[in-house]
């Protein structure tokens, strides 16, 4: 006669043994390691100094109550303005700017949108131009350039509208003239047009969001090519490479950009996993280049901003990035010294965009 616990013993057993083959075949979606490391750890939850978040969206209706309730979030971590780079044109960006600056004076920033609608018009270039000057009669503080130039917009014909496409250099002549930086954001990682297998840093990424996989023209080195002819031609205009031109995993070529083209600077935003894995050379760059390189960090999650803080202030080591499909990887301090921090907290935000607010920062 069978054992009455043998069923439940050939269960458990082959259960136990089932464990470690299902384990063998798990994906790396599902791979997320606890680490044994004991090391120091500083929490930062708020920024050492003030600081200006020059790369921020206020995506939908801008209302009081919205502004609000993003101003208790920047009270939080100590950021003492916010640029809405998605200020659009026209009577919108008037009443965005109105409105914002009724809800909460000084603690926010908009930044104009030009149309590339009727780029085949003959009185498109002078009229682009004329509108940004309205745009910043009305409020605007700078211009935004979103990546769909260069990679969507088409004319008439359907062609591509190339970074450097002739008909927008009288706006970026404009906006040098009205003193406004430019914060152009260009292409996307270069990781994007490379064969996504298991070589690809960014797998995971693509694999969750297939669209963002990019192939064939333009290449994500002409596109660079197109943005840099642009700044070359315009000296007299200032302008801020985006997410560090993609080139946070490259600083040395990132460099030599800054070292041939003084009026560019970057920033921050959504780049921070690259100088957190490379922490000696990163601080070094940061060091070097503490004039050309903003705070920002694109999109509007105020939890998030602990771990550039983190970054940027600590010599913490082998701590998480908050979005494993951008970086698998562990980051490391930069512990870069007061000086440094100031400069991309505020001082260089202060320099590029003057009428800044100052009674918000150290003297």
């Amino acid at each position: 006669m069978r054992h009455p616990y043998s069923a439940l013993w050939f269960a458990l057993t082959v259960g136990a043994l089932a464990a470690p083959l299902r384990a063998q075949e798990m994906g790396f979606e599902e791979y997320d390691p606890r680490s044994t490391l004991k090391v120091p750890e500083h929490a930062v939850t708020r920024a050492r100094f003030p600081f200006v978040d020059i790369h921020g969206h206020i995506n939908g209706e801008v209302t009081p109550a919205r502004a609000a309730e993003i101003v208790r979030g920047m009270d939080a971590i100590n950021m003492a303005v916010f640029v809405n780079l998605s200020g659009r044109s026209g009577e919108r960006l008037r009443q965005i700017v109105e409105t914002l600056e009724r809800a909460a004076p000084g603690r926010f920033v908009v930044f104009a949108n030009p149309s590339y609608e009727g780029i085949d018009a003959p009185d498109y270039p002078a009229r682009t131009a004329a509108q940004l000057e309205a745009d910043v009669r009305n409020g605007a503080r700078g211009l935004k350039i979103f990546k769909n130039l260069g990679m969507r917009v088409t004319d008439a014909a359907g062609r591509r509208v190339a970074v450097d496409d002739p008909r927008l250099d009288p706006l970026w002549k404009k906006a040098g003239e009205l003193e406004i930086p430019v914060l152009i954001h260009t292409g996307d990682p270069a990781a994007f047009w490379e064969p996504m297998d298991r070589h690809n840093e960014r797998w995971l990424e693509l694999k969750e969001f297939p669209n963002r996989k990019q192939d064939g023209d333009p290449t994500w080195e002409q596109l660079l090519t197109e943005q840099l002819h642009v700044f070359r031609k315009h000296p007299g205009t200032t302008f801020v490479a985006a997410h560090f031109l993609w080139m946070a995993n490259d600083l040395d070529r990132l460099g030599r950009i800054f070292d041939s083209l003084p009026n560019v600077l970057t920033e921050l935003g959504a780049v921070i996993y690259d100088p957190g894995r490379q922490p000696r050379h990163a601080a070094a760059f940061f060091t070097r280049y503490q004039d050309r390189i903003l705070m920002g960090k694109d999109v509007w999650e105020p939890s998030e901003y602990a771990t550039y803080f983190r970054v940027l202030e600590t010599a913490d080591e082998y701590f998480p990035y908050y979005r494993k499909r951008h970086a698998f990887w562990r980051l490391y301090g930069l512990e870069l010294p007061d000086t440094v921090l100031k400069k991309i907290y505020y001082q260089n935000a202060l320099r590029l965009v003057p009428s800044l607010s100052r009674d918000r920062f150290p003297r």
